[in-house]
């Protein structure tokens, strides 16, 4: 277990942190974890549009029932029970998400970041989740006041990586590569 990699990656909604993740997974053949697959898969049991605000409602109260490390116990049996020596685990957003991450003894966290409006705008054009599309005035009112999306920056600022995403999608995989190529000759 300790010889084991876990990258954590942060970054805000419409950053790139989904496109890092799929890239890394598909170039390098490294596992890749999600903390909020259990969400979703609970979720489409009862709807076909899975919404930012079901996650957040259904996280709440599973924490509220199971204690706020539930997510936690079920990736680190997945981490555990891997072959693979370098796993990737997408999607922190809260505090205990970090202090999963850091609980492993070689552990880096990649922040993957753009501007504000920049990632609004990739959000409207993916329509992923049923409340993408939104005005931009909503789209800062949650960021501003949901439980999931409030401590990203604050995670961000003590990744050992930071992505900037302004950029082409050729920058960003880029500079994903160098990242990438530096932790596993580690």
């Amino acid at each position: 277990m300790d010889k084991k990699i876990i990258i954590g990656l942060v970054g805000e909604t419409g950053s790139g942190k989904d496109t890092v993740a799929n890239h890394i997974q598909e170039k390098y053949g490294i596992e890749l974890l999600r903390f909020g697959n259990p969400l979703k898969k609970t979720l489409r049991l009862f709807t076909d549009e899975v919404s930012k605000e079901d996650s957040n409602w259904l996280f709440g109260v599973l924490s509220e029932h199971f204690g706020e490390g539930v997510l936690h116990n079920a990736l680190r049996k997945e981490i555990e029970n891997s072959k693979q020596e370098v796993i990737c685990v997408n999607g922190l957003r809260m505090p205990i998400d970090e202090q999963f991450i850091r609980s492993f003894d070689n552990n880096i966290i990649i922040y993957v970041t753009a501007d504000q409006e920049l990632r609004w705008k990739r959000s409207v054009e993916r329509a992923e989740k049923s409340d993408d599309v939104q005005s931009f005035e909503a789209f800062k009112k949650f960021e501003a006041t949901a439980k999931t999306e409030k401590a990203i920056k604050e995670i961000g600022s003590r990744a050992e990586y930071v992505i900037d995403n302004g950029g082409s999608l050729e920058e960003l995989l880029e500079n994903t590569n160098k990242i990438i190529e530096e932790i596993t000759k580690k």
